[in-house]
Order: C-alpha cells, then sequence, then structure tokens
C-alpha cells in the first residue's frame, strides 16, 4: 500500500487547501488566547510534598495535571464529526510514594479514567462526571543490590511507555507505544527484578504478568492457559548514566545522555480472537530498539534526537488488541537558548509510520476494508514553551494522520498544557 499523501488533481488540490486554510484560520485566534492564557498561569511544580516519620519512615504526595484544547477536519463520525474542536481532561493524578522501611517502599497513584471528550458525553453526563481509578499500586524491595516489584505497574517496554505521558518530549504518544495487552495504561500486574550499574550506566529488567485475559482482550481470551507474559528491558547509556527504572525523552540540558535500549515482550497463546479454536489463536511476541540523544551546545541550546523500532507479531493471526507489523518513528527538537518571558521555546518535529503485515479481514487499527493491509503515517510539527521542565510546560502541534485506505489526511491542531508537582 502506498505511504505518502494520497494524489490529487490540481483544482482539488487548489480547492481543499483553501479550505483548511480558512479553517485553521478562523481557529487561530482562539487557540492564540489560549496560549497566552497559559502563559500567564503560574508555575505549579518544585518538588514532593514530603511528610517526615520516624527512623526511616517517610512519605510524599505529588499530583499532576494535564489539558488541551485541539481542533480538526475530522470526519469519523460521532462526537468529532466534521470539524471537531474540543476541550479535553487528558490526565489528573494524584501521586503516593511512602516508606516503611529503609529497604522497602510502596507506590499508589490514581489517574482521571478518561479517553477522550466524545467519552466523557456518554451516558447522558454531559461531560461532568468523571471517576477515578487505580493506576499504580506496587511494592519495592531492596535486596542485596537487586529491587523487587510486585503489583500492578508498568511492564518493562520502550522510552515511551516508561515516560508515561508526563515525561515525553511531546504532547501526544507516539503511534506504536506499549503494542501490548494491559489492563490500562500500559500496566499489569506482576512481577519484577530490576539492576542497575554505574549509578544507571548499564540497567536491565526482567519480569513476569498476567499478560492476556477476558478484561485485556477485545474478543474471547486465547490464553486459557493462564500463560505469563514475559518481559525485559535492557539500557546502556554512553554518556551521562540514567538511574532509576523509569525513564525521561528529555532533560533539558540537566544532562547529556545517548542511550540505547532492547525490549522483548512474550507470551505462549497471547494473541488471537478465539478460547477454543487453535487456528484462530497464536503466541504474541514484540521487541523494540529504542534510541536517545541530547546534547546541551556551547551557546546553552539543546539539541534532541530520539528514535525506535517495532516488530509486534500474533503468529499471522487476527487480534483486536494487537496490531501484527512494524512500526518506526523518529523525533528531533532543539531548546533555545535563551530564555523568553518565564521559559524557553523548543521546536520539533516528528515522523511516525506503521504498517500491518498480515491480511486485515475485520481486524486490525490498520485495516481498510476486505483482506487489504494497512499503512499508517503521520507528519507531525510543534512548538513547545518549557517554563520549568516536565513540571511546568505548554505544547502545540499540528499533526497530518495518513491511513493508506483513506483518502485524505485528518489533520489536526492541538495546544496542551501540563503541570505537575512531583
Amino acid at each position: 500500500m502506498p505511504t505518502s499523501l494520497a494524489s490529487f488533481d490540481s483544482v482539488t488540490m487548489i480547492t481543499g487547501g483553501d479550505r483548511m486554510f480558512h479553517f485553521f484560520k478562523s481557529k487561530f485566534f482562539g487557540l492564540f488566547a489560549v496560549l497566552l492564557l497559559c502563559m500567564v498561569l503560574p508555575s505549579l511544580a518544585s518538588a514532593w510534598v514530603t511528610v517526615k516519620g520516624d527512623d526511616d519512615r517517610w512519605m510524599k504526595f505529588g499530583a499532576g495535571f494535564r489539558s488541551s484544547f485541539s481542533t480538526s477536519n475530522n470526519s469519523n463520525g460521532g462526537d468529532a464529526a466534521g470539524s471537531a474542536t474540543d476541550f479535553t481532561l487528558d490526565n489528573m493524578r494524584l501521586y503516593t510514594l511512602t516508606q516503611v522501611h529503609k529497604n522497602i517502599i510502596f507506590e499508589f497513584n490514581t489517574e482521571v479514567r478518561n479517553s477522550g471528550a466524545s467519552n466523557l458525553r456518554s451516558d447522558g453526563a454531559n461531560g461532568n462526571t468523571h471517576d477515578i481509578h487505580v493506576l499504580d499500586a506496587r511494592a519495592t524491595l531492596s535486596v542485596g543490590g537487586f529491587d523487587l516489584w510486585f503489583g500492578k505497574f508498568l511492564p518493562p517496554s520502550e522510552r515511551s511507555n516508561l515516560d508515561g505521558p508526563y515525561f515525553l518530549n511531546v504532547y501526544s504518544f507516539p503511534l506504536a507505544t506499549s503494542p501490548y495487552p494491559a489492563i490500562a495504561a500500559g500496566r499489569d500486574n506482576g512481577a519484577m527484578i530490576f539492576k542497575e550499574y554505574g549509578g544507571g550506566k548499564f540497567k536491565w529488567a526482567y519480569g513476569v504478568f498476567e499478560g492476556r485475559t477476558d478484561a485485556t482482550n477485545g474478543d474471547q481470551n486465547p490464553d486459557q492457559d493462564d500463560n505469563l507474559q514475559h518481559g525485559f528491558r535492557a539500557t546502556y547509556n554512553f554518556w551521562d548514566p540514567e538511574p532509576g527504572y523509569y525513564t525521561t525523552s528529555a532533560y533539558y540540558g540537566a544532562k547529556d545522555v545517548l542511550a540505547l535500549a532492547f525490549v522483548y515482550r512474550y507470551e505462549e497463546n497471547g494473541a488471537g480472537t478465539s478460547n477454543s479454536t487453535s487456528s484462530l489463536q497464536g503466541d504474541f511476541t514484540g521487541w523494540s530498539v529504542d534510541f536517545l540523544m541530547e546534547k546541551k551546545l556551547s551557546n546553552g541550546g539543546v539539541v534532541n534526537l530520539e528514535a525506535s523500532y517495532y516488530d509486534t507479531d500474533t503468529d499471522d493471526v487476527q487480534d483486536a488488541t494487537i496490531t501484527q507489523g512494524q512500526a518506526y518513528r523518529a523525533l528531533t527538537s532543539y531548546l533555545l537558548p535563551n530564555p523568553i518571558g518565564w521559559g524557553k521555546f523548543q521546536p520539533y518535529v516528528r515522523y511516525q509510520h506503521a504498517t500491518q503485515d498480515n491480511a486485515c479481514g475485520t481486524a486490525g487499527v490498520l485495516c481498510g476494508t476486505g483482506s487489504s493491509f494497512g499503512t499508517r503515517g503521520i507528519m507531525e510539527g510543534g512548538l513547545n514553551y518549557i517554563i520549568d521542565g516536565h513540571n511546568a510546560k505548554i505544547m502545540s502541534s499540528f499533526t497530518s494522520d495518513k491511513n493508506a485506505y483513506n483518502g485524505a489526511p485528518v489533520e489536526t491542531f492541538r495546544i496542551g498544557m501540563q503541570f505537575q508537582l512531583l
């Protein structure tokens, strides 16, 4: 299937381009007003709020907020039919981290359950109600230089998934982030061992998790034997070390990073659409490589390059959750050296591409009709305003999202704000 934008004759190009120009011009001043409002908001974050107990015991509290305004030529129907314009509460998290012993900590985080503006207007709620769910609930024991994790948390996976939405270098998650079965937001119940050397110069993690269950499958659960899903990640840092299990995709000049990581995930009978027919069941195998380079230049500017490649295999069977195929993405950004107002501007560009390599049938997020294969490409450019690293920033983007079976790309302009106390 073609991977470039659809071709048009000259008349169509002129009239279509003219319509898009007037469409986005009519939205520009509203978006600009939102940007000005965001820039006069205070910086909310600096560090955890800590309550000290006796001996080695303490408890820390934090919070994170993300909200966006978007306008698009989306014509897929539903709440976003026609020219969609939406305000969305993307994330609202409360964090707690507690140390009960010098070698034992536990974490409990919550999140607003939200999949977009259309979801919030269902059941007559009209966007006035949100429910809260448990995001993370895990304990970590440090034994002999190894960290043992138990509970609900992010399994070993690629950098963007371990970043979470708050520590990306852009506002929106990549296309292929965490193409694995999960309870919610990439999390799963399981146990993991984590080890790092040289303060994070080299680190690895291996864990076993619930994997595919009735709750994480769009069709009947193919894993009736309740096999565990295995996850592994190894990272080597050639320049400054990156301590800790979780990651970030931008340090904004705090350190120079050149990191390369490999991820592997596997579950026997972890893919398929049937709980009894073997021809509709398959093993799930996923692997990926991710790369991050960030360098502070002599003039104070910061250049950032990030890339990843994904390969996902379902034994050539259909699956309503997992798409068999390959994907890659690349991002580059430059943080300007001189502050303007409270922060610094950071322009960026990102390209993402994904291809489904088994016959689509009626399943697969990249599929068209019949048995056609699917291809998707997203071109994106944006301008971020970094006030206080990941704790306070405002991000804008323009994306052109093209599926091979669509006649024209979906174009979206978004501005989002992020504040957190962490």
